[in-house]
């Protein structure tokens, strides 16, 4: 509900602004009430762009550092939740174009666990199709998919993405349409062969 209230307002809450206000003075106290409160979404913001848990806190916690020394520029009337995510994303990019990320690759088990489900058949879909798609993220451009979680997982505008990673809408409405083409052609034969499945018929 808090990410609904921010989309229809565009401002920070009077306890969260209080706090910014507090924080911009140098009360690191009530900032790091503001990392409470934000901590798991920048975090979650980094994973899925980075894909590795250890990078994706490394990340996370960049982004709060420069939030924090970047708070005097920063309009306090505003949420901080997406500024902070949006800082997340750039510096996740960042990671994903350096030698260092090619290096690396990807350790086992790094996709997000699903939820256990009652339906043996729905678990069995479920697990598929977050396998499916989280080996799709990972072959997009690091840019694509920072636009990608961005406007999907956070509801960002276009113009709050384009502000935030210092591109033009038109830049980002085409990354966003390749990146969704993209994910929908690897999804295609998992979806094709789950709605077999949930129909009883053979594939």
């Amino acid at each position: 509900m808090g990410r609904v209230t921010e989309l229809l307002t565009s401002e920070a809450d009077p306890v969260e602004r209080d706090l910014l206000r507090k924080a911009a003075g140098g009360n690191l106290f009530a900032f790091e009430e503001i990392v409470r409160r934000y901590q798991r979404r920048v975090y979650g913001v980094a994973l899925r762009i980075v894909r590795r848990h250890d990078v994706a806190d490394d990340v996370a916690q960049e982004a709060f550092i420069r939030a924090w020394k970047a708070l005097d520029t920063f309009d306090l009337e505003r949420p901080f939740g997406p500024w902070a995510c949006r800082i997340a994303a750039n510096l996740a990019v960042n990671h994903v174009r350096s030698p260092r990320a090619r290096e690396e690759g990807l350790p086992e088990g790094h996709a997000e666990q699903p939820a256990v489900s009652q339906d043996p058949l729905t678990g069995v879909l479920d697990a598929e199709a977050r396998d499916v798609l989280a080996r799709a993220l990972e072959s997009l451009p690091g840019e694509q998919r920072a636009v990608f979680v961005l406007r999907v997982y956070e509801e960002q505008s276009y113009k709050e993405i384009a502000e935030g990673l210092g591109l033009s809408m038109g830049t980002v409405m085409s990354r966003l349409s390749r990146a969704r083409e993209k994910l929908r052609l690897a999804l295609a034969p998992y979806l094709a062969t789950g709605a077999l499945r949930a129909g009883g018929g053979e594939p």
